[in-house]
């Protein structure tokens, strides 16, 4: 049995949040307003690699809401972000296990955005067989639906995976070039086998229809106390494959020591994408990721970079399992 990795920083102790008393006076007010009275209780939402204020607030008549904030003014990306994960959530299909949008405000040169608040906990890892069977039950349901998205949620500017591979996660290329090191993890690795795999994740993902999560991992799901996961923090949907996700999220259920090759090859996501697509985002992940690691010490959270290695290490671990590389 392989042995099992945990990545460096548990999942739910990654982020670094302001708390409630660090929000201006004026947005603690309007919240509070809207809550129907001051919060009778603030849970910071210790999970994440943002910088944003996150937390479960509860109304003194015990009404729970999940809020984001950040501020107009140095935080404007997460301010977009919100903003833009709110009119996907309105415009998901009906019935799926996601939060949706209760309402936004802006305040005090601060932007707070109000989601359902889900009962429920983050799997810990290494991952019970249960609760990943939960997760993957769940991306099956929403795969299914956004295999043929509503117009108005296709309609909104969301960008494709097929660009964004080519901007931003296709790294391989670019350490063969001598434009980026070598990763010291991929020092045994055949470099020109990784560039010609990666190489072939746009075309491929070009070529599939529908929309994919663009953030499919174990800290944005949510296990609710009947079992069900729910799918959490969509900012990221695009144009691309439902596999590309699967693999993504199967990164972890590999470093628990569980077969993930036999969870991907079943998942109803994978049908009709090509033979070798999971050796393909397996590439691409590890480059991304390496490279990630190697830039200078995040603000957002001192805990990304070591996720990304851990991450980075966990798939080129697998593809060269797969590949049967030395």
């Amino acid at each position: 049995m392989r042995a099992i990795s945990l990545p460096p920083v548990a999942y739910g102790s990654t982020a670094v949040r302001p708390g409630w008393a660090d929000l201006p006076a004026g947005l603690r007010n309007a919240l509070a307003a809207r809550l129907g009275g001051p919060p009778a209780a603030v849970r910071v939402a210790a999970g994440g690699f943002t910088s944003g204020f996150a937390a479960v607030l509860t109304g003194p008549d015990g009404e729970r809401v999940f809020v984001k904030a950040a501020a107009l003014h140095g935080q404007r990306h997460l301010v977009d972000w919100y903003a833009h994960e709110a009119a996907i959530l309105a415009r998901l299909p009906a019935g799926l296990p996601v939060p949706r949008p209760r309402w936004a405000l802006t305040e005090s040169g601060w932007y707070a955005l109000a989601l359902d608040a889900i009962d429920g906990y983050t799997p810990a890892l290494p991952w019970a067989p249960a609760e990943l069977d939960a997760a993957l039950a769940t991306y099956a349901e929403v795969a299914a639906a956004l295999a043929d998205p509503p117009a108005q949620l296709a309609a909104l500017p969301l960008p494709r995976l097929a660009d964004l591979a080519r901007d931003d996660i296709l790294w391989w290329g670019e350490v063969a070039a001598g434009r980026e090191p070598l990763p010291e993890q991929a020092a045994g690795a055949p470099l020109a086998e990784l560039v010609a795999l990666e190489s072939r994740l746009p075309g491929y993902a070009d070529a599939a229809p529908g929309l994919a999560h663009g953030d499919l991992r174990v800290d944005n799901l949510l296990i609710d106390s009947g079992g069900r996961a729910w799918l959490c923090d969509w900012p990221w949907l695009c144009h691309g494959p439902a596999w590309f996700d699967l693999a993504g999220l199967l990164l972890t259920a590999y470093a628990s020591g569980l077969d993930a090759d036999a969870a991907f090859a079943g998942h109803p996501a994978v049908a009709g994408a090509p033979a070798d697509a999971l050796d393909v985002t397996l590439a691409a992940l590890a480059g991304y990721y390496l490279t990630g690691a190697a830039a200078e010490p995040s603000t957002a959270s001192p805990h990304l970079r070591a996720h990304q290695r851990w991450s980075g290490e966990q798939a080129l671990s697998w593809l060269a399992e797969r590949r049967g590389w030395s």
